[in-house]
């Protein structure tokens, strides 16, 4: 399996921030980011996994991933994820 995942990341009093990717292994990636050992999130002071996907092929993450990442992507995670963003 393939997985398309999304972190909650908080600086700070700064507004919180999606990090979308995609991995083979999500439980090793998960404890990457949270060890600082993430180039992109290792400033953020909070990391939550807040979503993920699974696919049967790396190509299919890779799509959806990009596909996350557009406008109307985050604007689908932001509906999707209403009340897990309230908390």
């Amino acid at each position: 399996m393939f997985y398309v995942y999304v972190l909650l990341c908080k600086y700070e009093q700064i507004n919180n921030e999606f990090y979308i990717g995609s991995c083979k292994d999500l439980k090793n990636r998960y404890k990457e980011h949270l060890n600082k050992e993430v180039k992109t999130t290792k400033k953020f002071s909070e990391i939550n996994l807040v979503y993920y996907e699974a696919c049967l092929n790396k190509t299919d993450a890779l799509i959806r991933e990009k596909q996350l990442k557009t406008g109307f992507g985050r604007g689908y995670l932001k509906r999707r994820l209403v009340n897990s963003l309230r908390d």
